[in-house]
């Protein structure tokens, strides 16, 4: 885009903060957040950006383009939707919504306003599953069979107090949480997932929310994504093995708590036996936000539809949704 893009910040908690970090050649113009002070603190790390506690007062400015949501998922839709009705582009978080239903509303208001919107699924960007999109664009795993996934982490202390443990404001626990990742990926590897089983449960923190949930997902060719998510992980991990019939993918660590990111690459051999390895490590700092956020710069610039899109988000929600109900947690009546 040739001319300066002006970018609001909605939420200026620790992902706010990140946004605010990667916004490569567009300007941080607001920082807007319930929390005044919070808001200019974030203000401050831009030259000539503002904070404010009105939405309505920034949603006006003319010299606001996009509109980046890192709010609690209460409000990721009420914000979204005005933003799009305001004619400003969208780039929000995961989960996007709390519901099937207020995901739905945000389509209609981005039809309605024309306008783009982004879904923050940014672990697609992290260069080891940027290596695994390649192999598998390339076809060096052959047919997709199935996937396996873990992702985890420990809680802290007073964990089970914080927003995320409330169904009123997350909508949800570590399913919709940490969860909404584990399903996008898989969808990016396998497709649309046609059969969906799962159970979600509350195993040792103090709230009302699920700390672990287990998926079974299927594809129409029966391919499978069996998958776990857990707040009880006690040692930080991610971890995403991809099977295709020729070869392995094994994606291992984020970074920082998760360990040094890693995609080990085994290729079935002719005779079989042990396959031929490969291994990359990228010990680097975490640009995935950066190379997300151009992205979307050359979305709205080209007119093209993101590839992390709002119909990605709703399918992944109907999963989450499915598994919640069938799990006995009542988020939904």
């Amino acid at each position: 885009m040739t001319e300066t893009v002006g970018v609001a910040i909605f939420g200026c908690g620790a992902v706010g903060k990140k946004r605010a970090k990667s916004l490569g050649p567009a300007k941080l113009i607001a920082c807007v957040d319930p929390l005044f002070e919070r808001a200019r603190a974030l203000a401050r790390t831009a030259p000539g950006a503002i904070a404010s506690d009105s939405s309505r007062m920034i949603l006006d400015r003319h010299d606001v383009d996009i509109v980046i949501v890192a709010a609690t998922n209460n409000v990721l839709a009420e914000i979204s939707i005005s933003a799009l009705l305001a004619g400003k582009h969208v780039l929000v978080e995961k989960p996007a919504a709390r519901s099937v239903r207020e995901l739905e509303d945000i389509i209609i208001a981005a039809k309605k306003s024309g306008k783009l919107v982004r879904v923050g699924f940014n672990h697609r960007y992290h260069p080891a599953l940027r290596k695994a999109r390649e192999l598998y664009e390339s076809g060096a795993l052959g047919d997709m069979m199935f996937v396996r996934g873990r992702y985890g982490h420990g809680g802290r202390l007073g964990y089970d107090k914080e927003w995320r443990s409330d169904p009123k404001i997350a909508g949800g626990g570590e399913l919709i949480d940490q969860g909404v990742h584990l399903i996008d990926l898989s969808r990016w590897f396998l497709g649309e997932f046609v059969e969906v089983s799962g159970f979600a449960h509350t195993y040792f923190w103090e709230m009302p929310v699920d700390d672990n949930a287990f998926m079974l997902l299927k594809t129409a060719r029966q391919q499978t994504a069996f998958l776990h998510v857990s707040c009880t992980e006690w040692k930080n991990l991610f971890s995403l093995e991809i099977y295709g019939r020729d070869a392995k993918i094994h994606v291992e660590g984020l970074g920082g708590s998760y360990g040094v990111e890693r995609l080990s690459y085994y290729k079935m051999l002719p005779e079989m036996g042990p396959p031929e390895s490969t291994i990359w490590e990228y010990p680097v700092a975490d640009r995935s936000w950066h190379m997300e956020f151009e992205e979307f710069l050359e979305d709205i610039s080209s007119g093209h539809e993101p590839k992390a899109n709002l119909q990605d988000a709703l399918a992944v929600m109907k999963i989450v949704e499915k598994i919640y109900k069938e799990s006995g947690y009542d988020y939904y009546s």
